[in-house]
């Protein structure tokens, strides 16, 4: 969420400021602020609300100078007010924005206040102005003073800092929060991302995970995280109008499946510690809700159903509460029983979905909380429930739904992370499939590299009429959203099921023609799947398995394997789904079908 702009120039920046903070919004914020030194002293204005708002408040006040930051807050850590928005200063002399959540804030507020230092918001963000101003007390340079800041500080973060002493300086830094350097001709600016600043620049530098950057009018200089003078790369932006643009790619379908990796670090970033899911990422009130959650009631449509089914899994095996999941469109026309206690969990890539939003309608004043997994910050699924989560997946112009169903996923097992603490899972799991999550944008790419060899399987798929999707466990919803992505773009008649369900009726379909996809990654139910395979082999059917192992599923005549890499167990059900979105992608794009708008289909149902 939050959005930094930072500017250092010769030439009045506050309209570049909130130009950037407006380019912003996409991100959800819940307020805004400025700071701007006037060649004199350093002035503030903020403002609860939209932007608009603090743009009035400029028109009446406005703020003149050659060097400043700006801010929109989504809140965290206290109300969403005019008092807790950035910037935060300590005295009148330094001014600190900050994205990203500060762990361990509430034991250096507790040094810093023995210290003298009064703190005027309810912000982790205001320990940092405070440690500046310590540290520049003592006799530090600004310069010195945020990397003695940033080396005292856990969690994830990316801030921007101006001080009165150093008008001619901007200092900005990032620890797992993303944030790049615009390059001008003499002059230079910071920004959450480049879409912030492409008014006034197309080129950039993307600081790397540690550095600190001291910012002149007609100079840059980097500091990787050992302290050692580092030169990074400047990138021209070439992506015109951005991700509403297919690029290279033929359709929006591939090219959105292809950004998966982005996304999911995106999804991920600041999000993520050392060792674990920074909770405050879901809400002021997150950690006293969390508290008191017994059960979870999941509540969507379509593929992000699915994603609500393998959550269940996690949420039962690795928090140890119930989990229950159902349609929306279902949920909200019967007698529901919620126990006291129950997380009531939304998931919408558009946030308008409207089954969705009347379920949480109706059982608002029935449950404990409401939680919704959303891609669109200000939609109405965000503004009603209590605690959201973005997915940060960007526009997902392709009817069917790809790298928004992987990102929920990702937020979906982080959700099932900071429930887990509180009841059955222990630190050393948490840490451990925290470091699996970080391997998670490496994985996708490795997958990216068999669609060559997928295409060539879809050839099999061109003339036929039906298929059967098959899995087990959390892979069992992956081939339930497998089979709906290949009836949605290319019209084939596919069901799923569970492998083991094969003997209760599905088996009397399987022939020659019917095509059986198996998604069989080698975990604990492999043995298990391995014989429904046969069962499949026996009757003529032809199998296509993507499998963990070539060794445990061998190719033989009807039966094509596809190896995928290794992997956690714990990601099986998000890097098995790339592959049958490339399946039906190259199936679609085979029967010439119109991949992105599928006919009878909308991208988002604001409609029963």
């Amino acid at each position: 969420m939050c959005g930094i702009v930072g500017a250092i120039a010769a030439r009045p920046v506050s309209e570049i400021l909130l130009e950037g903070l407006r380019r912003l919004e996409y991100r959800g914020y819940d307020s805004a602020g400025m700071t701007v030194w006037d060649g004199s002293q350093i002035k503030r204005l903020r403002r609860a609300g939209k932007v608009q708002a603090l743009g009035d408040a400029l028109a009446e006040t406005p703020l003149d100078g050659q060097l400043g930051i700006a801010h929109t807050r989504w809140a965290t850590h206290g109300k969403p007010t005019e008092n807790n928005a950035h910037p935060h200063m300590s005295g009148a002399r330094l001014a600190v924005v900050h994205n990203g959540i500060i762990e361990n804030y509430e034991s250096l507020k507790r040094d810093l206040v023995a210290r003298g230092y009064e703190f005027t918001s309810d912000t982790d963000t205001e320990v940092i102005a405070h440690l500046l101003d310590s540290a520049i007390s003592s006799g530090a340079s600004v310069l010195d003073a945020v990397r003695d800041c940033v080396a005292q500080l856990h969690g994830a973060f990316a801030l921007g800092v101006m001080h009165q002493d150093y008008p001619g300086e901007l200092i900005t830094a990032r620890k797992g929060s993303p944030l790049v350097i615009g390059v001008g001709i003499g002059e230079n600016f910071i920004g959450s991302d480049p879409l912030a600043l492409l008014q006034v620049t197309d080129r950039f530098i993307y600081l790397e995970e540690g550095d600190v950057a001291r910012l002149r009018r007609l100079g840059i200089e980097i500091w990787n995280s050992a302290g050692e003078s580092v030169e990074r790369p400047v990138l021209r932006f070439e992506h015109g109008s951005g991700s509403v643009d297919k690029g290279e790619y033929k359709h929006y379908m591939l090219k959105e499946i292809y950004e998966q990796p982005r996304v999911v670090h995106a999804a991920m970033e600041g999000r993520l510690g050392a060792e674990r899911v920074l909770e405050e990422a879901f809400g002021v009130t997150a950690p006293a809700i969390f508290d008191q959650v017994r059960q979870v009631q999941i509540v969507a449509c379509g593929t992000s159903y699915h994603a609500g089914l393998i959550a269940k899994y996690w949420i039962e095996d690795l928090a140890g509460i119930p989990c229950m999941v159902e349609v929306a469109s279902e949920f909200r026309y019967r007698k529901v029983v919620l126990p006291k206690g129950t997380l009531f969990i939304s998931i919408s890539q558009s946030g308008e979905t409207a089954d969705t939003l009347a379920a949480l309608r109706e059982v608002r004043d029935r449950i404990l909380a409401s939680l919704t997994i959303c891609n669109v910050p200000g939609s109405s699924l965000v503004r009603e429930s209590d605690l959201c989560l973005m997915t940060n997946a960007g526009p997902e112009i392709g009817v069917a739904s790809t790298k928004a169903f992987t990102t929920q996923l990702v937020a979906l097992l982080m959700t099932t992370l900071v429930l887990g603490r509180r009841h059955e899972l222990t630190p050393e799991t948490e840490a451990r499939i925290v470091a699996d999550l970080k391997t998670l944008p490496g994985l996708l790419e490795q997958v990216l590299g068999l669609d060559s060899a997928i295409e060539k399987m879809a050839e099999a798929f061109a003339e036929k009429q039906h298929a059967l999707f098959l899995g087990r466990g959390t892979l069992n919803p992956v081939a339930m959203e497998g089979a709906l992505k290949l009836k949605e773009i290319s019209y084939i008649h596919a069901e799923a099921y569970a492998a083991g369900e094969l003997k209760h009726g599905p088996l009397a379909l399987v022939d020659k023609d019917m095509p059986v996809v198996t998604v069989a990654p080698r975990n604990e139910m492999l043995d298990k799947l391995k014989a429904n395979l046969q069962e499949v082999r026996a009757r003529g059917g032809e199998l296509f398995v993507f499998a963990g192992s070539r060794q445990e599923v061998q190719p033989e005549e009807g039966v094509q394997v596809l190896e995928l890499p290794p992997m956690p167990g714990i990601l099986e059900p998000i890097v098995y789904t790339l592959p049958l979105q490339l399946l039906s992608y190259h199936v679609a794009v085979l029967k010439g079908t119109d991949v992105d708008q599928p006919r009878n289909l909308a991208k988002s149902v604001t409609v029963e």
